[in-house]
């Protein structure tokens, strides 16, 4: 690695290359342009990295108090005062110190120091779509001398509430109450709660933060399944197959005693009636290990509400399988979603944020089969333009033996049932049908 100043290293590297007859060859001159940008940059990044740091931490905070209309009450003041001087204007003049003094009495009103303890409460940080949300801001004074009568802020997302302090005495507390609407799913960011100071045309504007942002979690709207899941997952205890074994939880028959059998499985009681040693047979079963796949290509639904619908859809079928503890996985195109509890999978389907994308539904589930090789029943949750060609290649994806279905969800349709080879297609139009879909599937 060569040393020097960077100059002196850009300088041995304009003469490296070599042509054939011996002499040295220029570069290219965008080669030279990136050479020197890059040397450039290694050299100033010191010193910007300093200039940098002290912007941020003396100039910064005391621009930003200005606020845009306080930035063109100086422009115009300026303005006014080059203009009265050059042609001679004593109004132009005049106006420009009219508008000085109104920005240092702009100043006054931001000096001084506030002394509030805040607290921000949210009732509940998980809510689903409808529910009621609530929370509530105290704000106490810790000074010991009285607070003139101030505001403070409390960003709601996209939106700022404004609350009004009265004139508070020493350890005085004022609490204001605060609902936010949850008509759709999101994760809201609420806070922090910061208080301001501004002067009365709001040429000067100063912020204090007092606490730290919260993430309200609107969950997607879902329903209870109760019971309804038996029929497509036969048992909790695992899925009976036609694979025979010497030791497992489903009896299946009687054979004869064979040298190295397992004792326990003596049936003494057969033994004793046909005077030879039989042992019980049994049934391998397998935990049901349910697996969903959730498109969020929004090319493949007709509008937002029905991919709200199919993210609702999904949300209930895990959130009951977490609730008989079986095993569950759930994939969308960005990636699998946490399912250890139900808390950690709403979180996650409240994140979930639908785009146009070249994957498919179809795609998702081939995914699907490599991720969760050992699943037993698949469920497809899909939009309503998903063709039956589509359809019938993803449950060709899904290995022999795993049962599939696909809801396919449509605004307003009504709950319905249709098969396409070994895929059981569920037709859903109302959250409220779910339950009735799935025993339809049962069926």
């Amino acid at each position: 690695m060569s040393s020097g100043t960077p100059l002196t290293r850009l300088t041995e590297r304009l003469k490296q290359p070599i042509a054939r007859n011996g002499r040295p060859a220029l570069l290219h001159p965008s080669a030279v342009w990136v050479e020197a940008r890059n040397t450039a940059a290694l050299a100033l990044a010191p010193g910007w990295g300093a200039v940098r740091e002290a912007w941020l931490k003396y100039a910064w905070p005391v621009l930003s108090v200005v606020s845009v209309l306080g930035w063109s009450v100086l422009a115009a003041s300026l303005l006014l005062w080059i203009t009265g001087q050059a042609f001679g204007w004593q109004e132009a003049k005049a106006a420009a110190i009219a508008a000085s003094v109104m920005f240092l009495i702009a100043v006054a009103f931001i000096l001084g120091r506030s002394s509030y303890g805040v607290v921000l409460n949210l009732a509940r940080t998980r809510v689903a779509v409808g529910d009621s949300a609530a929370g509530s801001i105290a704000v106490s004074n810790t000074s010991a001398r009285p607070l003139l009568p101030a505001s403070v802020e409390l960003p709601v997302g996209s939106v700022t509430a404004v609350f009004h302090l009265p004139r508070m005495k020493p350890q005085q507390i004022h609490e204001d109450l605060f609902t936010i609407p949850t008509a759709r799913r999101a994760v809201i960011v609420v806070g922090p709660v910061r208080s301001v100071r501004a002067d009365p045309l709001h040429l000067l504007r100063r912020q204090v933060l007092w606490t730290e942002p919260e993430d309200l979690f609107v969950h997607p709207q879902t329903v209870a399944l109760a019971g309804s899941a038996a029929g497509f997952i036969r048992d909790l205890e695992g899925m009976p197959t036609t694979d025979l074994s010497s030791a497992d939880v489903s009896f299946h028959a009687l054979r004869d005693y064979v040298p190295g059998d397992d004792r326990r499985h003596i049936h003494w009681k057969t033994t004793a009636r046909t005077n030879k040693l039989m042992v019980r047979q049994f049934e391998e079963t397998r935990r049901a290990h349910l697996a969903i796949s959730l498109s969020i290509n929004t090319d493949e639904y007709a509008s937002e509400g029905e991919f709200e619908l199919a993210i609702s859809a999904a949300a209930s079928i895990g959130r009951q399988a977490i609730r008989e503890q079986r095993e569950l996985d759930i994939l969308t195109q960005k990636g699998p979603l946490r399912c250890e509890t139900g808390r950690n999978m709403l979180d996650d389907m409240t994140r979930i944020v639908g785009t146009p994308m070249r994957r498919t539904a179809v795609d998702l589930a081939r995914t699907l089969a490599d991720t969760v090789p050992n699943a037993s029943v698949v469920f497809f949750v899909v939009g309503s333009t998903m063709t039956a060609t589509q359809l019938r290649s993803a449950a060709a994806s899904v290995p022999p033996g795993v049962r599939s279905l696909a809801v396919r969800v449509e605004a307003g349709a009504p709950p319905s049932r249709a098969t396409i080879a070994d895929l059981t297609v569920l037709t859903l139009g109302d959250l409220n049908d779910l339950a009735i879909v799935l025993r339809k599937a049962a069926a």
